[in-house]
Parts: structure tokens; C-alpha cells; sequence
């Protein structure tokens, strides 16, 4: 089971898929109404919270097939640029060991896909966004941030309840309960940039 954000990309890949899809202005227009999220994560240090409230501010309202087309897009453009090598050697060689690939992110499933897709993940595992009855993004979430034990919980219902993880990679402390579980651990070992 890999992380994507920091693990597998040498940055977090969703801040960057805002910023490249809003562009420039639009962007730092944004950042300046998360403000007030900005100061209130520095008191509850949610995460979720802070990233739901990002994408209320960029997504909301977005429908669903134009937001894949975007993340296609994003991903055919920034591959080269966030895959760290030596995370894609590590890939390569557990895809060798016939052992299911598995990445387990934070960041929202519909954005990570296109990558998921082109390393040949064999299950994806992220944060799903809530979308309304017309199909657009609301800026909430479907499920849980997927992140510490959610992790956890939800590699076991994908995978079920007696799974035994070979191996887990990550670099934050949102995977540190994902990598106690895998007999071999992987904490910020990958360090190669683009």
C-alpha cells in the first residue's frame, strides 16, 4: 500500500490540481477567502476540514464529468513532474512480486484516478467528494477524510478484515497506522525528485 501525496509525488497533488485548474489569479483570489479556515486550522488541526473548505472555495458546483476530464488533463501534464523516480522503481519492483498495488490517499479519489490508472494500480483508495442530485460538487465530503485510522479502516472494507499488508509506504503522520499494520515499513523513504 502506497500514500500518494509527499509518498509516491514529490508535493501534495490536490493543492496543486486547484491551483493549475483555477489558475493563477482565480487561485490566490481563493486563498485569500480561506482565510478564516486558515486560522481556524492553526486551533483544530483538521485536515479534512481545511481540505473541504478548499474545495467549496474552488470546486463547488463543478460537475462530475467535467472535473474527471480536468484531473485527465492534470495528470497527463504533472505526471512527470510530481512522480518521484525512486517511488515508480519501488512500484515497478512490487508489481514484479505479483502482489496487489494499492494507493491510499487523502486527497479526493476523482482527482488521483488518472494517475491510479497509469501506474496500473490495482485498487484506489481515497477521499470521496459529495456531489448533489445534478451530479456537481457540493465542496463536501462522502466519506470520512481518509486519513490515520481511516486508512486503515477503509483498506479493510476494500480489502477485507484479515488483511496483511506486504508492505506500506508514507511520510506523514496520517500513515503512520497504515504502515504499523504492513510487515515491511516505509516511512519518507522515497527522497527523488523529478
Amino acid at each position: 500500500a502506497f500514500d500518494f501525496d509527499g509518498t509516491l509525488t514529490i508535493r501534495d497533488s490536490y493543492m496543486t490540481f486547484l491551483k493549475w485548474r483555477a489558475g493563477p489569479r482565480l487561485y490566490a483570489l481563493g486563498l485569500v477567502r480561506l482565510i478564516p479556515a486558515l486560522l481556524a486550522y492553526l486551533f483544530h488541526r483538521d485536515r479534512g476540514r481545511l481540505k473541504a473548505a478548499a474545495t467549496r472555495e474552488y470546486l463547488r458546483g463543478v460537475p462530475r464529468h467535467t472535473l474527471e476530464a480536468d484531473a485527465r488533463v492534470f495528470a497527463e501534464k504533472f505526471s512527470r513532474r510530481l512522480l518521484r523516480p525512486d517511488a515508480m522503481a519501488a512500484w515497478k519492483r512490487w508489481r514484479g512480486e505479483h502482489v496487489r498495488l494499492v494507493i491510499v490517499t487523502a486527497s479526493p479519489e476523482i482527482t488521483v484516478a488518472p494517475f491510479a490508472r497509469g501506474l496500473g494500480a490495482d485498487v484506489l483508495i481515497g477521499t470521496e467528494l459529495a456531489f448533489d442530485a445534478q451530479d456537481r460538487v457540493t465542496g463536501g465530503f462522502a466519506t470520512p477524510n481518509c486519513r490515520g485510522p481511516e486508512k486503515v479502516a477503509r483498506l479493510k472494507a476494500a480489502l477485507g478484515t484479515d488483511l496483511e499488508l506486504r508492505a506500506a509506504y508514507g511520510d506523514t503522520g496520517g500513515d503512520r497506522e497504515m504502515i504499523a499494520m504492513a510487515e515491511i515499513k516505509g516511512y519518507r523513504v522515497f527522497k527523488g525528485a523529478p
